[in-house]
């Protein structure tokens, strides 16, 4: 990074860091400050105006309000040079960063980007995406640290780190110390968290974990093993005793509709001291898929339903991966974020078991605007036919719109990187990954027409 770019962004670290010092007491005012200092020091229009609009939200008292003042009252003190990684670092100077990038390159870099060091984990769950992933040596911590070293460089400051079991790569706590200014977010079991671990992090202080469960101890326990319930539980006691902000990540399938979208379990997070919340759906890809597991079009809507109530009227940050696609709109594939595996492919996403480009011969900015993420890029937003404009909520080239995956798998020579992922793309699981789009699509575009598209037409208008 250029040396002027570093000293602008201390000078701003330092006068957020002046406006918290105000003890473990957050008020409205504390607040309407600190967003102003944000408004005031952005110099992108669009966040500018996300910022507007949260200060609007806190003047009149949304649920989010007293969640920000309970998270910062029990936050560990050395915990709050995250607020300043996330809001200074990441949102502000990286969105700047970014949109710099793209004028000068042409490209937009993504806020994050998914790195999974390793695919071994201490737990077998049934359906598990990665399970079918080669269980090696994985991604070395130099690797990774060039990785993010790179992407600091276009304004990447926000990590998601996923796997296998990411906190069994203990050596990789160095390389979290390292790049202190970043916030690393990182998808966990939760059972290898003991309280000496979990000490290691308070001394980061820039580390986000969330944890995986089901709904119901039973059901948790049937997915992921016996006594693996209690075990979480006692994690998220742990975590919030140490003043540790954390999540939870749940996986939506047929089997969990009516644990996991109930108050009870919302509630529970809340209790157990969860800030954070993300919902996703099970896919047919990894570890045995099966389409059984999916959940009904019925219950993706009502998935859809229950966490934008939630938002109203919980004091807890919830998104859904699938149904969320409004917020972002559509599809972020293949560029507007990637996932690098254990052994270095570059995958679009997570979920999409295929890549062209190895991040150990080739630089992340490379990859980035590869001719594979450059198919995807110019398909989106995602358009049957029959459409006129997108709907976003049918966001996705796998379960909503399976062509676009197999036409840019064909058309850049993507290779699977984990063995029978080609059978999404023909065969018995890539008809019924049709019919689940087909499904969806009679539920969805009514919702959208009513719910969605007007809104979206008015913000256009408006900008």
């Amino acid at each position: 990074m250029k040396a002027w770019d570093e000293v602008k962004k201390k000078l701003a670290a330092e006068s957020l860091d002046k406006l918290m010092g105000i003890g473990s007491n957050l008020s409205d005012s504390h607040l309407i400050g600190l967003l102003n200092f944000g408004e005031k020091i952005s110099r992108d229009e669009d966040m500018k105006q996300v910022i507007i609009n949260a200060r609007k939200e806190v003047e009149k008292g949304h649920p989010w309000v007293g969640l920000a003042k309970k998270l910062y009252k029990s936050l560990n003190p050395n915990y709050r040079k995250l607020i300043i990684n996330f809001f200074v670092n990441s949102v502000i100077w990286g969105v700047s960063k970014r949109k710099e990038i793209e004028e000068e390159k042409g490209f937009f870099p993504p806020f994050t980007i998914v790195i999974s060091p390793t695919m071994r984990c201490n737990l077998q769950c049934i359906g598990c995406y990665a399970g079918a992933y080669q269980q090696g040596k994985g991604l070395s911590g130099e690797l990774v640290d060039r990785i993010i070293t790179e992407g600091k460089e276009m304004g990447i400051l926000f990590y998601t780190i996923s796997g296998g079991e990411p906190f069994a790569r203990r050596d990789l706590l160095g390389v979290y110390e390292k790049h202190n200014d970043c916030v690393f977010h990182i998808y966990t079991n939760g059972t290898l968290l003991d309280k000496i671990y979990i000490q290691k992090l308070v001394f980061l202080g820039n580390v986000i974990p969330l944890i995986s469960i089901e709904g119901t101890e039973k059901t948790t326990d049937d997915r992921r093993g016996k006594g693996t319930y209690e075990k979480i539980m006692k994690t998220m006691d742990n975590l919030r005793e140490a003043g540790i902000p954390f999540g939870f990540s749940a996986t939506h399938t047929s089997l969990n509709t009516e644990e996991i979208l109930t108050d009870e379990f919302i509630e529970l997070m809340i209790e157990k001291g969860a800030f954070l919340g993300w919902f996703f759906q099970y896919i047919p890809i990894g570890r045995e898929p099966d389409l059984n597991l999916m959940p009904t079009p019925e219950a993706r809507n009502l998935r859809r339903q229950t966490v934008l109530r939630w938002r109203n009227e919980k004091p807890i940050v919830v998104y859904d991966f699938w149904n969320d696609g409004n917020l972002v709109n559509g599809c972020i594939a293949g560029g507007r974020y990637c996932h690098i595996i254990s052994n270095g492919d570059v995958e679009p996403c997570v979920f999409a078991h295929f890549a062209v480009d190895n991040i150990k011969d080739k630089s992340l900015e490379e990859i980035l605007t590869s001719p594979f993420f450059k198919a995807i890029q110019k398909r989106r937003p995602y358009i049957d036919d029959d459409e006129n404009t997108p709907n976003h909520l049918r966001p996705c080239m796998i379960i909503d719109h399976p062509e676009v995956l197999r036409e840019v798998v064909r058309e850049a020579g993507a290779q699977p990187t984990c063995p029978e992922a080609e059978k999404i793309l023909e065969g018995p699981l890539a008809d019924g990954l049709d019919k689940v789009a087909f499904d969806w699509k009679k539920i969805a575009t009514p919702i959208w027409e009513k719910e969605y598209k007007k809104q979206n037409e008015q913000k256009a208008v408006l900008k």
